[in-house]
């Protein structure tokens, strides 16, 4: 493979003037800049990307922490990310945290060393501390999940109102009896959405009943089994389920059909995200629908602006209840 001293022997100019035709410089004649050309054509040069980034002072890769890979909410954000990213002439870098602070310290180490340019973070259990110190000199976008202390930019949605549409259709079905399946209090995404789902209850002067508010620390298929085998095991039980995550939903569709609960007509459920298996159950999951695929996008265009020194702003994106069969 030629190398670019060999390019400069046959253009007959010096190694400095073919990296600067490379990199775009315009202080070449169009002389020179033609003769450089033909001879990378003549010997067929590729240069070297990694060098190139390093002389620039960048990586051009994006790294994006998910906190787990096995939530499908997070394909769709990531097919968007990257598509952008790819757009863009970046790529990206998908670090799994599992919550863990070492973990988010060996990812973080990759911006600080410059193996990264910037970073799209989606887990909400995030180290706030450190991410927000990094933040001060280096490109970061919260996407989805984000903390209102510091001054990090994101995407997301209103998820205040989206939990209030969810359970005021289902107060308009006639149901007063409505359980709420939700993460820890811990995330600011859990409290918005449970603010949505008493601001409604109280809008139609129905209690708030603690006995159906329901916590669990995963938004996953087994614990949405199990916080319906609680739920329906009470002696006064609800009439339906607003559940903040589409999994906790399957979860609880699962065991409503394996006790032979009739789907809507003993017990309604109403997810949240919209992932691809919604659709696919029986029967199919009425939703509140999240833009991922645009959220992903946003967030990347959001973070390639800042790694080059634009102002950005805060995102809210829509949302939509999709209505299926199970309300």
């Amino acid at each position: 493979m030629a190398n670019i001293n060999e390019v400069a022997k046959v253009a007959g100019v010096s190694v400095a003037t073919v990296s600067r035709v490379l990199n775009g410089q315009n202080v070449v004649t169009p002389k020179t800049k033609i003769k450089v050309e033909d001879a990378i054509r003549k010997l067929k040069y590729e240069p070297s990307m990694l060098g190139r980034n390093l002389r620039n002072s960048e990586s051009r890769v994006l790294l994006v922490l998910v906190p787990t890979i096995s939530n499908p909410f997070y394909f769709e954000i990531i097919k968007g990310i990257e598509q952008n990213a790819l757009d863009h002439n970046y790529n990206i870098l998908l670090c799994e945290t599992d919550s863990n602070p070492e973990r988010e310290n060996i990812y973080f180490d990759l911006v600080r060393k410059k193996m990264a340019d910037g970073i799209i973070s989606m887990d909400p259990a995030v180290n706030i501390d450190t991410l927000k110190e990094l933040s001060k000199n280096h490109a970061i976008i919260q996407c989805s999940e984000y903390s209102l202390e510091g001054n990090i930019p994101y995407v997301t949605i209103d998820n205040e109102d989206a939990a209030y549409r969810a359970v005021k259709h289902l107060i308009k079905l006639g149901h007063e009896k409505i359980a709420l399946f939700n993460s820890n209090e811990k995330y600011l995404y859990a409290r918005q959405r449970k603010d949505g789902y008493v601001k409604a209850l109280e809008e139609f002067g129905i209690q708030v009943n603690p006995d159906y508010m329901l916590y669990t620390d995963q938004l996953g298929f087994e614990q949405g089994i199990q916080a319906t085998k609680k739920v329906m095991s009470l002696k006064d039980r609800p009439t339906a389920i607003f559940s903040v995550s589409d999994l906790l939903a399957i979860g609880a569709l699962k065991e409503l059909n394996n006790t032979g609960v009739e789907v809507p007509d003993e017990v309604a459920l109403i997810g949240f995200d919209n992932i691809d298996f919604s659709n696919m159950t029986h029967p199919t999951l009425t939703t509140i629908a999240q833009p991922m695929y645009q959220m992903g996008t946003v967030a990347s265009t959001m973070l390639i602006n800042k790694i080059n020194g634009e102002d950005v702003e805060n995102k809210f994106l829509n949302h939509e209840l999709l209505i299926r069969e199970s309300t």
